[in-house]
């Protein structure tokens, strides 16, 4: 494992085995930060120490589970002998696509186990170490803080509840001296769109006939022009470079905009009236502004009550 002894700071990146998190464990190992590159597996850390130059060590947690936040706290304080944590950065994530309707209640508490509620019990456990070096916590947010697009309910109301978590913990961190920022990615080409997106036929196949007569065609179509965008995205390396700005700026922003479109679409969420917003919305994803005429069928009935699909992709 590579040792830290001569890097000036140090940092916990949540999330740390690929796309955003592995990006910016690399970019800032590689410019002197001593990394703590949290993992879910160990063959995953070995991986990530492999690909990066500089003192990188991967510590395992788990951020649903509360035991392994406290253990992984206690590893890193425990590295850094008596000195704070320099920045921590809340990165760890997963995203689900499907209806408001039809999204089984345990796959939203999965996700709000690890977009949220994961994330503030991190906080709390490295906050002390943190607080020692006041140092900075960084959160991911998205610009799905401001749009919830169609069957994306789910991940885009999780990461509200935290973009709100993340400005009531700047005010209570500011006479601290702590500042917490948030970070909001546009569009972003990582392996994560393949994950979230690529099982949406088999989402489909999961749901009850008759709401897959109603849901099907426009999810398959919000899939496909989700995914066209996100892989003409910006690079993960684009968002580690904010990350760092993030960690270091003297005066930082509460909130950094970062990759394709992320300022367009925060702008027409604040600025345009949220009926056009609607309409504008749909229109992007190929999906029908008509309201009571569905572009997939000409009549379909409504779900049966009580039924949800078991699995996602």
């Amino acid at each position: 494992m590579k040792q830290g002894a001569t890097a000036t700071k140090s940092v916990v990146i949540t999330g740390a085995s690929s796309g955003i998190g592995r990006a910016t464990a690399i970019r800032l190992a590689g410019n002197g930060w001593r990394v703590f590159a949290t993992v879910r597996e160990n063959a995953d850390g070995e991986a990530l120490i492999a690909a990066a130059r500089g003192a990188l060590e991967a510590v395992v947690l788990d951020v649903r589970d509360r035991e392994s936040i406290a253990a992984a706290a206690r590893e890193v304080e425990a590295r850094l002998a008596g000195r704070g944590l320099d920045g921590l950065f809340n990165n760890a994530g997963i995203g689900i696509v499907a209806p408001v309707e039809c999204t089984p209640p345990e796959a939203l508490r999965e996700l709000y186990e690890i977009n949220l509620f994961g994330q503030i019990g991190v906080t709390a456990a490295f906050l002390p170490l943190v607080r020692k070096a006041n140092g900075r916590i960084v959160n991911m947010g998205s610009v799905g803080d401001h749009i919830a697009p169609p069957f994306a309910g789910a991940i885009s109301s999780s990461k509200a509840a935290f973009a709100s978590m993340s400005q009531a913990l700047r005010l209570e961190l500011r006479t601290q001296g702590i500042c917490v920022c948030l970070i909001e990615p546009g569009s972003i080409n990582t392996p994560a769109i393949e994950k979230t997106l690529g099982g949406v036929e088999k989402t489909i196949a999961a749901l009850p006939a008759d709401a897959a007569a109603l849901y099907g065609e426009p999810m398959r179509r919000m899939a496909k022009t989700f995914t066209a965008n996100e892989r003409a995205g910006s690079p993960p390396e684009a968002v580690a470079k904010v990350v760092e700005r993030a960690l270091t700026d003297r005066n930082p922003a509460t909130r950094y905009l970062v990759g394709k479109d992320a300022a367009k679409l925060v702008i027409l969420a604040r600025f345009l009236p949220e009926k056009f917003l609607d309409i504008a919305i749909l229109k992007k994803f190929g999906l029908s502004p008509q309201f009571g005429k569905p572009a997939n069928a000409a009549s379909v009935s409504l779900p049966s009550p009580g039924r949800s699909p078991e699995t996602f992709g």
